[in-house]
């Protein structure tokens, strides 16, 4: 909608409100905010939600792989053969053996339960930008050295260099019945992955000590698969699932953590249908907000049209009027939205030292901290959603204003 000098003129004079037409200014400037914090606020909540799950996905899948080919019973024993299949098959990134298998620990009168975790050299060597202390090289066969979780240190009281007994309850068979294998491991290596669970629990070695540990010789527990495409995961790996059928189940990531993603899934668009009402209300500000202006300026609609001016010239101004009063919002939104997001974490901190509460506890949320993703589509989608209900206030008084019969106005003058 192109304006001509006359119109963008008027437009401007009616943006920026005269000294008797404070009040004005006032709604005016109000349906600014709400737009900006209408915006601010869905850009905010549907970027920390993306990042939750990006985030999430991310952690889950770095350690665990996008899928897991496990045995019936626990045991792989074919595995050589198993591995070389998955990995020949199309789509498939990385494919390595592991042993993952519950057992307890104790160290100094502590104890707890724990999730022993064997490991290909190559996979303990891709944990070294986790390594919060300590070395993860020294991780080696039969050097007797695993790397736990922080907060499974902390659970423990464990430090570098200290030894940590892990009970494995399927030990040697005696007259006496059966005693319980206990080994004591070096810790050489403390690692933080961001997800509470993960580094409460694990404890990560050499697939062969793991398998010494469990006493399962030379089989593992599972073949861990990455894929390039981890939302196909399913479909790439089908051929796979057939040529197992009745020796092995292969899961994938959607299936281990079904329950939690569609939770969030859930959540994310519910809070995003919830939020966009705010950008409805502000709407609404805007309307009002013009309906004021048009019964403020009657009778200077009435003289513009005395002296020529045309409904549509009318019609254009208010709608402009408005427009401009929704995307100013929409774009201080934008940038408070962006600011709100590079601080979220002093800002989580403040917020938290203020009320004295942990917002972000990470037993709850099982990220350490914040997460954040911006996705373009949503947020072109945001702008367009505050722009086009912004628009849509501005008609029904564009409307009156341009049908406003100056003769009536004026009769009385």
């Amino acid at each position: 909608m192109i304006l001509s000098p006359f119109e963008w003129t008027i437009a401007k004079r009616y943006l920026l409100p005269g000294k008797g037409e404070a009040f004005i200014a006032l709604v005016a400037s109000i349906s600014i905010g709400v737009v900006m914090l209408s915006v601010a606020m869905l850009v905010i909540v549907m970027s920390v939600m993306n990042g939750f799950r990006a985030e999430l996905l991310d952690k889950i899948t770095g350690l665990n792989g996008h899928a897991i080919v496990q045995a019936y019973g626990g045991k792989l024993t074919d595995w050589e053969q198993v591995l070389k299949d998955v990995k020949a098959t199309p789509g498939v990134t990385q494919a390595t053996p592991l042993i993952e298998q519950p057992l307890f620990a104790t160290y100094n009168g502590r104890a707890g339960f724990v999730l022993v975790r064997g490991n290909t050299q190559a996979d303990i060597a891709r944990l070294k930008d986790k390594v919060i202390a300590g070395n993860i090289s020294e991780l080696t066969p039969d050097s007797g050295n695993v790397a736990i979780g922080s907060r499974l240190a902390q659970d423990l009281g464990l430090r570098l260099g200290d030894t940590i007994t892990i009970i494995n309850p399927l030990g040697r068979t005696t007259p006496f019945g059966t005693v319980p294998r206990q080994v004591g491991y070096r810790v050489a290596a403390i690692f933080e992955v961001g997800i509470y669970d993960y580094d409460e629990k694990f404890v990560i070695m050499p697939m062969a000590d793991a398998q010494t540990l469990t006493m399962m010789g030379n089989s593992v527990g599972a073949i861990e698969v990455k894929v390039d495409d981890p939302d196909k995961v399913d479909q790439i790996l089908a051929p796979v699932q057939r040529e197992l059928s009745g020796q092995a189940v292969v899961t994938d990531w959607k299936t281990i953590n079904s329950s939690l993603f569609e939770a969030l899934k859930v959540e994310r668009v519910a809070m995003g249908f919830a939020l966009s009402f705010m950008v409805l209300v502000a709407a609404f500000n805007i309307l009002s907000s013009l309906v004021m202006l048009v019964r403020a300026k009657t009778r200077d609609i009435a003289i513009m049209r005395t002296m020529g001016a045309t409904r549509r010239n009318l019609l254009k101004i208010f709608v402009t009027t408005g427009f401009t009063v929704g995307a100013i919002g929409t774009v201080a939104g934008l940038i408070l939205g962006s600011v709100v997001l590079y601080f979220r974490e002093g800002i989580v901190t403040l917020i938290g030292h203020i009320t004295h509460q942990d917002l972000w506890d990470p037993q709850v949320r099982f990220l350490s901290s914040v997460p954040s993703k911006a996705d373009p589509v949503e947020i072109t989608m945001i702008v367009l959603l505050a722009l086009g209900l912004s628009f849509l206030a501005t008609l029904y008084p564009a409307w009156k204003a341009s049908g406003t019969d100056p003769v009536e106005v004026l009769r009385y003058e």
